[in-house]
């Protein structure tokens, strides 16, 4: 399956706006979300095939999000990529065993974005 469809889930707009602009260039058709509850909210109306999770977000955090997306029938087969600026090994293996794919450190390396989403695909 080639990843079409991509939810970022950031509380930043600096950050949904750099993403985005990465992703819209590369042929990827992009929805954002500024926080966790809106996050499910629209993975439920409508799909991700990929979803870009940020961790530090008012309201519920990244993992816990990204835990409810692993553990719901409807949408545990959607990938979450977490990117987010906690860079410490144990954060890493956390989000890991929350459900996420992959993990990214901010500043994201749009050509290691990009190759991680190709890997996915």
């Amino acid at each position: 399956m080639t990843i079409q469809k991509i939810l970022i889930v950031d509380d930043s707009p600096t950050e949904r706006y750099f993403l985005t602009d990465v992703l819209v260039k590369n042929g990827f058709s992009v929805s954002t979300a500024e926080n966790g509850e809106e996050a499910l909210t629209k993975i439920k109306a409508d799909k991700p095939q990929l979803i870009l999770m940020d961790v530090v977000m008012p309201g519920q955090n990244g993992f816990q999000i990204t835990r409810a997306i692993a553990k719901d029938p409807d949408t545990q087969d959607v990938p979450v990529i977490i990117c987010t600026s906690k860079n410490q090994e144990t954060d890493r293996i956390w989000g890991l065993r929350q459900g996420a794919r992959d993990y990214l450190v901010k500043p994201i390396d749009p050509a290691e974005l990009l190759a991680k989403i190709s890997a996915l695909g």
